[in-house]
């Protein structure tokens, strides 16, 4: 899908020398030190780094919108030759959105939770002086439309909490693109969406690319991604730049450690090895669910019913995991939120344990509550801004009558086991999007729960950080017969942890068998496409990448499961037990 880039023309972005200091405090002086690249019309750039590499940091810095405390201490940001750095804020704000566009990674802190789909995205012509109101509005529904959002002449009705996660990620595309931008900074833009979805995004960047010669900075942790749009490869580690060169280049011939490190943890396009059958006791019973979302109609608004779940019936083990995936809007997230009782059921039974969750309210159900815990798909919008990560942590076990100080102390071993230790007394605001997905995991683990229902846990993290959360999840389940329900998007995700899959359409569960049964001979048609659209699957160059880490992730799953195999519980357990 990448085109070709002639290294001839002038780049439309150049960064020189950039240095951004973080406040007094931070674990390091700078976000980002001496960062030099550039990007030239027609190409993608990828930008590729743990959490907290700077990726985001160097975007915001180009964007002006770095937050209090943090500036540009040297080095200048040339675009089109003008030095972003030297403008005032008037003058940024005219570029912001018509000439440099940025799709932000977290959609629900992005979009105004009181007003329209549609009038957010007539505001962003209405502040450039772009169309008049009427055609804003078909403009706006022409590119709900262009990104794929189902039902589009509903979605540009409705607010940001009515729609799905990925689906609001696409408001969020659809807004960026609108002006068609001469720069588009994309930060995670794929993160939240489902295979099919991420190929449409992926095709449509790349076809306005190359009609409107549009540069594009592509920041990303997922290597199938690099592997399908990619012309460049930028790889970064702490605020610094480690590796830089040609897609192939990269992928295929890594120079740095690091680089080798990062590609050595992507998950294969391969099946999992073969499991051992799982106890045929069921520990949660899922039957005949029905969950109908309906809203009462107006003058101007039609009364409309979305059945998000239908007659969904399953079984999940103690010790098993099981995935769930689907499209955007399939019922997934749905499914998960019933079984931890945050959405109620209009008919069906929960049952844990033997006893019906769906049937129980007030005391009753909080006895029960801390047997079921969630992972959120949206880590910012689940953490409170203003308490410390270490108390929002504490607060589960404090009101089920841990005394406070133990539950301070085991949350600090939480964090350690999430690789955040000595950070209890930040807030959520200090840390990178994946490093709250970590608190977001280590709050759920607090109150020793029987099942916990991950939405899109791994989602937000890079590949190494995603690699040690798996396998974190792997060894608790091992230790403790903790069942897992795995909610996501990402099929090869799902391949690696989970003992069987779920597939599911329109609220409605159309296949499911092993992992190797469903990633390797799927029945349905519509899991075929699922598991053709995976980045990197398609692309010119993308079997050879996905043989090369094939390769490595069978050497490490043979390692695995060698070491569970010999009783090993590793280091992360240990850590855990004390």
């Amino acid at each position: 899908m990448a085109t070709n880039n002639d290294h001839s023309t002038p780049p439309i972005l150049r960064i020189e020398g950039l240095s951004v200091a973080l406040p007094q405090g931070a674990d390091r002086d700078y976000a980002v030190e001496n960062l030099s690249y550039d990007v030239s019309p027609g190409e993608i750039l990828c930008v590729v780094g743990e959490s907290g590499s700077g990726k985001s940091m160097a975007a915001n810095t180009i964007m002006g919108l770095l937050p209090k405390g943090v500036r540009a201490t040297a080095g200048r940001i040339l675009f089109e030759g003008i030095d972003l750095l030297s403008l005032d804020d008037k003058r940024h704000r005219a570029l912001r959105g018509k000439q440099i566009g940025m799709i932000f990674q977290e959609p629900m802190t992005a979009l105004n939770p009181l007003m329209r789909i549609g009038d957010q995205i007539a505001e962003v012509f209405e502040a450039h002086g772009e169309l008049k109101p009427a055609p804003r509005q078909a403009r706006a529904l022409e590119l709900l439309k262009e990104v794929g959002l189902p039902q589009p002449e509903r979605a540009i009705r409705a607010y940001p909490f009515e729609l799905s996660g990925g689906q609001r990620q696409r408001v969020m595309i659809a807004m960026a693109l609108a002006l068609e931008p001469r720069l588009l900074i994309a930060d995670e833009p794929t993160t939240a969406l489902d295979v099919t979805t991420q190929a449409q995004i992926l095709s449509l960047i790349a076809e306005l690319q190359q009609r409107r010669g549009m540069a594009v900075m592509f920041i990303t942790h997922d290597f199938g991604v690099v592997a399908e749009i990619a012309n460049r490869v930028c790889v970064m580690r702490q605020g610094h730049i480690v590796e830089l060169g040609r897609r192939d280049d990269v992928l295929d011939h890594p120079q740095h450690d690091y680089t080798r490190a990062l590609i050595e943890a992507i998950p294969a396009d391969a099946a999992p090895p073969r499991r051992e059958s799982q106890p045929p006791a069921p520990m949660l019973e899922v039957r005949q669910l029905n969950r109908v979302f309906r809203s009462r109609g107006g003058l101007f608004k039609p009364s409309r019913e979305v059945r998000a779940l239908d007659d969904v019936s399953f079984t999940l083990s103690r010790g098993e995991t099981i995935g769930i995936v689907g499209e955007s809007g399939s019922g997934k997230s749905t499914l998960g939120r019933c079984i931890v009782r945050l959405e109620r059921p209009d008919s069906g039974e929960i049952l844990i344990g033997g006893e019906d969750l769906s049937a129980l309210s007030g005391d009753a159900l909080r006895q029960q509550r801390h047997r079921i815990q969630m992972v959120f798909q949206d880590p910012y919008a689940s953490l409170n801004p203003r308490t410390r990560v270490g108390m929002a942590i504490a607060q589960g076990p404090i009101a089920n009558g841990v005394p406070k100080a133990d539950a301070l102390s085991k949350a600090d071993e939480l964090l350690e086991l999430v690789g955040l230790g000595g950070s209890a007394d930040r807030y959520p605001h200090e840390f990178s999007g994946g490093q709250r997905q970590r608190i977001g995991i280590a709050r759920a683990l607090a109150l020793d729960p029987e099942l916990i229902v991950a939405d899109e846990a791994v989602s937000a993290l890079d590949v190494s950080i995603q690699a040690q959360v798996l396998e974190l999840l792997e060894d608790l389940k091992q230790r403790f017969s903790l069942s897992l329900l795995f909610i996501t998007h990402d099929l090869r995700v799902a391949a690696q942890i989970c003992d069987r899959i779920i597939v599911m359409q329109h609220g409605r569960i159309v296949e499911q068998g092993t992992a190797s049964e469903v990633f390797l001979t799927p029945k349905e048609d519509y899991t075929k496409e699922l598991l053709a659209a995976i980045p990197g699957r398609k692309s010119e160059h993308g079997s050879r990448h996905d043989s090369h880490i094939e390769q490595k992730s069978e050497r490490k799953s043979e390692q695995k499961s060698d070491s569970h195999n010999e009783g090993s519980s590793g280091s992360q357990q240990e850590a855990y037990s004390s």
